[in-house]
């Protein structure tokens, strides 16, 4: 029960990743509050949490300031401080450069990176007044290495690397620790939507695994153990760090 009485806000807390760490967070004894724009998926997740675990969810679109100032402060209320804010709700699409409509480029840079940026504009207050706080950002592999056909996806991601770089040099003597992610792939429903799109899914996965040093893909649980490592009291001294969990990419 490392993290009993604990607050902390998931963005994107319906599915995969999200969902992995909510659950992991309130078997440690964290308070939870999930947030996501599809409320039956919020709730399926908190139906099926176990008898004891505290995990509550918020709709919420993270493209929209008011959602996020509203979550942010209903999570206060609540519990009466924000320990943890794990910025992870995110999409992506692939395409060619050129073909990538405009309308889709600003979606995107919405989600990923306007979506991380609010929900810290309103939680790192709350965490400057108790003297601590821990966020991790949700990056990926291709924010640190570019990828051919996810141009958008890959700008997005290295956009919140730098979010999280300048943001943890700014409040390191404030006492919070803001630290990133950065994913290879995962088996999350966002892959099995990657994969219901290929002309050959099983050509498609074959492929992504083979990028991979390791030669597979990561459970969602293996991204949510990082998380809670990065928001560990007892890893205090780490901030401003890219923590790469993708099975030997970034070593390539």
């Amino acid at each position: 029960m490392r993290f009993k009485g604990r607050s902390a806000i998931i963005t994107g807390g319906g599915t995969g990743i999200g969902e992995a760490t909510a659950l992991l967070l309130a078997r440690n004894g964290a308070r939870v509050l999930i947030t996501g724009r599809r409320e039956e998926k919020l709730k399926e997740l908190c139906s099926r949490a176990e008898e004891g675990l505290s995990i509550e969810y918020k709709v919420c679109d993270v493209s929209v300031e008011s959602g996020c100032a509203d979550t942010v402060e209903t999570a206060f209320r609540k519990h009466g401080k924000i320990d943890i804010l794990f910025n992870n709700a995110g999409i992506i699409f692939s395409g060619p450069f050129h073909e990538v409509e405009t309308s889709r480029f600003q979606e995107i840079f919405d989600i990923n990176v306007k979506g991380p940026f609010m929900m810290c504009k309103y939680a790192i207050p709350h965490m400057i007044s108790a003297g601590r706080g821990f966020i991790v950002n949700n990056s990926s592999v291709i924010g640190l290495k570019g990828f051919a056909g996810l141009s958008a996806y890959s700008a997005s991601k290295g956009a919140l690397v730098q979010l999280t770089r300048s943001m943890a040099l700014e409040y390191a003597d404030k006492g919070l620790r803001i630290n990133a992610v950065c994913p290879g792939g995962v088996w999350t429903p966002m892959f099995d939507s990657y994969l219901e799109r290929a002309e050959d899914a099983e050509a498609a996965q074959a492929f992504m695994e083979s990028l991979h040093p390791m030669g597979r893909l990561a459970d969602p649980y293996e991204i949510a153990e990082a998380v809670l490592f990065l928001c560990d009291e007892k890893v205090m001294f780490n901030t401003g760090s890219m923590l790469s969990i993708d099975g030997g990419i970034i070593a390539k």
